[in-house]
């Protein structure tokens, strides 16, 4: 039985009241007269307290009264499933998107989603349409429109329940806009015979903030295709997770400490935490830091790296948090980096130890760092050098007159795919640059500077200066420039200037060379030149050189996140995954494509053992849910927002109940029940008064 208004039902708190006033009833006694008192002895009299229920079935008969009374203003309905659930007779093109990424482990998520899931897939006709989708950071189509087609009617609900049933939710992250697109595309992509059906997605997700939407930008959403969003919850608001720190360089792992981040949902409930290393369980290997972190705040703590693992031992390190009810991103893992040593042909006219030369400021500026080693490896221009040399150079820089054999293996060395930076001290060493281009002639000259030139136009979109876009890190002005040089860039047609002086003239320029490239600075960034050395700027724009040089390019990425791919070195042959399962590698394989669980990942074959610490994305700990207008901002029909699909349905199924209701008026027989158990109970009451007469009389 279900009830129309069941506030009413508390009413049934006034059955109360007829059981207190049996409990506080006093009859009234008689008053006798007697004689005189004066020759009896006083007697105290004795205090009791009795409370006792009399004439029950009276009480009974008032306390059924006031239950079917309130029964019936509650409007009590027999639920008629034929009339609470019609199904539409127009066909749906129907597809069902299940988030399966890591967010979906909190408690209660996904069997939430597969509720809703499998009363969707329950309520489909013989005319619909239904494809099920599965998605983290990439889809899997769990059932198609052609599966769901060629199988019999009373079996499609069936066969997307046990594919659903054998899922359960990854590591992956949420790609969430590239679903979306994928699930539209699959909607539109074949014209159906019939009649156009209703086109409708339905998306079963925690809708985090972590999910990415950017992909909607550049797509145009169809006409009439309708998004549902059912929500889902988990049984504990709020989530706290801890990441590595990744900055650029990775200057995050050092020799003595890992900086990590403790982040907090803002709707958590819990605010202190602990983070320390921790072995395979959550036990922590020596103290714990202790962390606050309000709810929607993040705090960064450095972590001092335990001792180095001995001799035969991985080395691999875990951070645990713990005082998080949600355990699924409580765990970092880290390995600390070996260096790579990076090599940096100089070539010039620099006398040692002197502080006007640029390779005084060049040697301090190649930074080093826990990843990799910079070795600077400085040669006159006249000396003999091989094509080993300059092999073994990840960048070539040059600033001094060169012999026709060097210019000459440096112009194979850019034909090969090198990268050379050309930045001539004055007129006269700008010679081998003909050389290096395979021009004619190219002579330099000295430009005529009034007090200083200053840099005025960059082009921020080339991955030079792509680090410096940022508005707070664009400024080149305040870098003074007393000298710099003018060529004939006519001769030059190939070449992309990347930055002007505030007069016009190039001051850098890019220059292909077969497979590789000659940049060429007019200036040096020595004090006699400019100021370009003893600027902020100099040293990350080294650093965007080296990588745009290519000498980074065979560095891994030190904390690789799941499903990403790990960059093998030759000769290896299986990998162990962190659940212990073996995987074996194709001959010549580069790359592990595997990454589907965080954790440690060895690689074996070819040498010692090459380890990798594959992490968690970090945008998953952002649980969050999106506001309910997120979706109209990418033009996903505003005529479906976020909570459409269960306010519908609850005003559905509100009517049904209001019909069936008013149809069947049950409360009309509690009325008239009330009623007769008050006649019944007017008589008792008048009966049980007429015998007690008698019995006062006598008293």
């Amino acid at each position: 039985m279900n009830f129309l208004t069941p506030a009413f039902l508390f009413g049934a708190l006034a059955l109360a009241l007829p059981v207190v006033l049996h409990l506080i009833r006093r009859r009234t006694r008689e008053r006798l007269p007697f004689s005189s008192l004066l020759f009896l002895s006083p007697t105290p009299p004795r205090l009791t307290k009795r409370s006792r229920l009399e004439d029950l079935l009276l009480l009974l008969l008032r306390c059924l009264a006031l239950a079917l009374l309130t029964f019936g203003f509650a409007r009590p309905f027999l639920k008629n499933p034929s009339v609470a659930e019609p199904v539409s007779g127009q066909p749906r093109r129907l597809v069902v998107l299940v988030d399966r990424s890591a967010s979906m482990q909190r408690a209660g998520l996904w069997s939430a989603a597969l509720a809703q899931a499998a009363d969707i897939l329950g309520h489909t006709t013989p005319g619909d349409q239904v494809a099920v989708l599965a998605f983290d950071h990439e889809v899997n189509r769990l059932v198609s429109f052609e599966d769901w087609q060629a199988a019999p009617p009373g079996d499609r609900a069936a066969l997307a329940r046990g594919k659903l049933e054998a899922l359960k939710p990854g590591w992956g992250a949420t790609q969430l806009g590239t679903t979306l697109i994928a699930a539209a595309e699959m909607v539109t992509e074949a014209e159906v015979q019939q009649a156009t059906p209703l086109r409708q997605i339905v998306l079963l997700s925690d809708v985090q903030e972590g999910g990415r939407l950017e992909k909607l930008q550049a797509y145009d959403w169809p006409k009439n295709l309708q998004l549902l969003v059912p929500p889902l919850k988990a049984k504990s608001p709020g989530n706290a997770g801890v990441q590595i720190v990744a900055e650029a360089a990775d200057t995050s792992l050092t020799n003595s400490a890992v900086r990590v981040r403790v982040s907090n949902a803002p709707e958590a409930t819990q605010e202190q935490f602990q983070v320390g290393w921790a072995e395979a369980g959550d036990t922590f290997v020596g103290p714990a830091s202790d962390v606050y972190v309000p709810p929607g705040q993040s705090r960064v703590v450095a972590l001092p790296l335990p001792p180095p693992a001995a001799p035969g031992v991985p080395p691999t390190r875990r951070v645990q948090l713990r005082g998080d009810d949600e355990p699924f991103d409580n765990v970092a893992y880290v390995i600390p980096p070996e260096p790579t040593t990076l090599r940096v042909l100089y070539l010039g006219a620099d006398a040692a130890g002197d502080a006007r030369q640029p390779l005084f400021f060049l040697r301090r500026a190649l930074p080093d760092s826990p990843r990799q080693r910079v070795t600077l490896d400085a040669r006159t221009g006249q000396a003999a050098l091989s094509a080993g040399d300059v092999a073994a150079a990840g960048l070539v820089l040059v600033t001094g007159a060169l012999s026709a054999p060097t210019a000459g293996l440096l112009r194979e060395a850019a034909l090969a795919g090198k990268t050379i930076l050309f930045a001539p001290v004055n007129a006269a060493a700008g010679a081998p640059l003909a050389t290096l281009l395979g021009v004619a002639a190219l002579p330099l000259r000295e430009a005529t500077v009034k007090n200083y030139a200053m840099l005025a136009e960059l082009d921020f979109e080339h991955p030079l200066f792509a680090p410096f876009a940022d508005p707070r890190f664009s400024d080149f002005t305040k870098i003074h420039v007393w000298k710099h040089r003018v060529l004939d860039w006519a001769s030059v047609p190939s070449a992309r200037v990347l930055a002007r002086f505030d007069s016009g003239s190039p001051a850098l320029a890019e220059v292909p060379v077969g497979r590789g490239r000659v940049i060429i600075l007019t200036t040096g960034w020595q004090p006699e030149d400019s100021q370009l050395a003893l600027s902020t700027k100099f040293v990350p724009l080294l650093l965007s050189l080296l990588d745009y040089a290519g000498a980074t390019a065979g560095l891994a990425p030190a904390q690789p996140l799941v499903g990403e791919p790990l960059a093998l070195r030759a000769g290896g042959q299986q990998v162990m995954l962190p659940d212990g399962t073996s995987v074996a590698l194709a001959a010549g394989a580069t790359n592990f494509t595997g990454t589907t669980q965080p954790g440690f990942y060895r690689v074996e074959g070819g040498g010692a053992p090459q380890w990798f610490a594959v992490n968690l994305d970090p945008n998953e700990s952002r649980t969050a849910p999106w506001s309910a207008d997120v979706f109209e901002t990418y033009g996903i029909g505003t005529a479906n927002p976020l909570a459409a699909a269960p306010a519908s349905a609850l005003r559905k199924t509100q009517l049904q109940a209001a019909e069936s209701e008013s149809r069947q008026k049950l409360w009309r027989w509690f009325l008239l029940a009330t009623l007769l158990v008050l006649l019944i109970e007017t008589a008792l009451a008048g009966w049980t008064a007429r015998r007690a007469l008698p019995t006062e009389a006598t008293a």
